[in-house]
């Protein structure tokens, strides 16, 4: 679900507690979800929220059909509020989304559908490794990829108050999304918190990345693989992603080495970390290559150490989880090894 910055924390707030993405939680897909009482407040928001949408240019044949008989879903709420209970470590998160039966099944998913994913690559620069493995990490290779009615999702959102303009924007885009014929609002399904399709794009982020790959009129993230990877890959593409390099690689830090040094704020080549007593995860020397990176740590201060480099960063921009960063390098990786 590439729902950037803010959008992408709304979208997985409890990103640390699940193993697939933000759709864990979900109701049966369908029309209309269990709803609050109607009230003539909401009455009267969602009127001025069509004016809205008239005046943003969408059709009242979209309007209508999207809108009407539509009421708060009490359960969106009780998700947006919910703090975990508790988070799982990193070695608990890794062990449960960078298993071997999803390594199996992304192997068997790049040999499936190389011809596209090698066409995808060579026209957005991506690795399809990584466009397998953010699949397999948001929706588990699009098996889940929620069970809530996205308009009415994000005018539960928006019209909550709590952070109305944002919601509200993402509803007008999702309506633009439905008149432009890509989806109809009742096969809109996506998460809680509106994020959609097999790679849960907020409707901003479907506006701006998604892709028509089979060239039928529609950017179907929902049920068409091949729009989904171009999706995908074009938006890591368009956001720094350097086809010619992997996004880090595990390291080990000398007993005496600076904390301080920790963290994407700091960026030495690997030659100068290498100079500081960094070495790879088995001991050996690291290359003397000029590539910059920074060291992390699995969980903040503490866990695993790492060297990621201008990807990795690339994927944080899809998801601001040090966690779900880490599982879709690590899937790739483990995707390309035998």
């Amino acid at each position: 679900m590439a729902c950037y910055g803010v959008a992408r924390s709304v979208a997985m707030a409890v990103a640390l507690v699940i193993s697939i993405g933000a759709c864990d939680t979900v109701e049966a897909a369908g029309p209309r979800a269990r709803t609050a009482a109607p009230s003539k407040e909401f009455a009267e928001w969602l009127t001025a929220l069509r004016g809205e949408a008239s005046a943003e240019g969408v059709s009242a044949r979209t309007i209508e059909a999207a809108l009407t008989g539509i009421t708060p879903i009490p359960k969106v709420l009780d998700l947006d509020r919910k703090q975990p209970e508790s988070t799982l470590s990193f070695e608990q998160y890794m062990a449960r989304v960078v298993n071997p039966g999803r390594i199996d099944k992304g192997r068997h998913e790049l040999v499936r559908h190389r011809a596209v994913l090698d066409a995808v690559a060579k026209r957005y620069g991506v690795q399809p490794r990584f466009v397998v493995a953010l699949w397999a990490v948001e929706t588990d290779f699009g098996r889940i990829t929620g069970g809530f009615p996205v308009v009415q999702a994000l005018a539960t959102l928006a019209y909550d108050g709590r952070r109305s303009a944002f919601f509200r924007g993402e509803l007008i885009h999702a309506l633009k999304i439905i008149d432009e014929g890509h989806i109809t609002a009742d096969k809109m399904i996506g998460s809680w918190a509106g994020a959609m399709g097999q790679c849960q794009f907020m409707p901003s982020s479907f506006r701006r990345h998604a892709q028509d790959w089979n060239g039928d009129g529609r950017r179907d993230i929902w049920g068409t693989v091949d729009d989904v990877f171009a999706s995908a890959a074009n938006y890591l593409g368009t956001s720094g992603w350097k086809g010619d390099e992997g996004w880090g690689r595990a390291v080990r830090l000398p007993a005496d080495f600076n904390p301080g040094l920790i963290g994407l704020e700091t960026k030495k080549s690997i030659a100068e970390w290498g100079a500081l007593g960094v070495t790879a995860a088995d001991g050996k020397k690291l290359p003397d290559a000029a590539l910059s990176g920074s060291l992390i740590r699995g969980e903040g201060t503490k866990g695993p150490a790492f060297l990621v480099f201008e990807n990795y960063r690339t994927i944080l921009k899809w998801n601001r989880s040090t966690y779900f960063a880490l599982a879709v390098g690590h899937l790739a990786d483990a995707f390309a090894s035998r």
